[in-house]
């Protein structure tokens, strides 16, 4: 097989995934996601694939699929190889700042999922930052605040869900790339 047809095949592959998970087919969209990873892997190493980029954006939705799913250990182990790749690149391109934030939220529902509340609530509050932030449009921005907003005040109980005052010497997440 020539690696052309190998990369349209991911591809196709990663976009089925994002279909059926929007549609709310989320066993389906799985298998589409490991699918595109899968045929990603018999792309040669000398071609140029990103294909770290690749997973990135694969592992993002499969996350994002996992956690609906309520297999949340498997989500956070996709969330976490997806924010190796969004962490070190920042918000270099708009579609992939989208990703990075959806898979901040995923993250943070599997971590809340896991009990592991603190580390939730520290992961929407980033994303809740992130969004509060992003310049580029985010179609459903008031909606994923309003989410990230509740899950907040249920991880804090009865306190409110506003911002900390920041530390001295604090940095926001986008900082770190100024």
């Amino acid at each position: 097989m020539k690696p052309l047809i190998q990369v349209g095949q991911a591809y196709m592959a990663l976009s089925q995934g994002e279909q059926k998970r929007l549609d709310g087919l989320f066993e389906e969209a799985v298998e589409s996601y490991n699918r595109a990873i899968q045929v990603s892997r018999t792309i040669p190493e000398e071609e140029a694939f990103d294909y770290m980029g690749f997973d990135a954006l694969c592992h993002a939705g499969l996350s994002s699929s996992l956690v609906k799913l309520g297999r949340s250990s498997e989500s956070l182990a996709s969330a976490e190889i997806a924010l190796s790749y969004f962490n070190r690149r920042g918000e270099l391109n708009q579609d992939e700042g989208k990703q990075w934030i959806a898979v901040v939220v995923s993250r943070a529902l599997a971590l809340a999922e896991l009990g592991r509340g603190r580390e939730a609530l520290a992961e929407f509050r980033k994303a809740g930052e992130m969004i509060a932030e992003r310049k580029g449009e985010l179609p459903d921005k008031e909606e994923q605040l309003r989410i990230i907003s509740l899950h907040i005040l249920k991880l804090q109980g009865a306190e409110t869900a506003l911002p900390d005052k920041k530390q001295p010497g604090y940095k926001a997440w986008w900082e770190f790339w100024s």
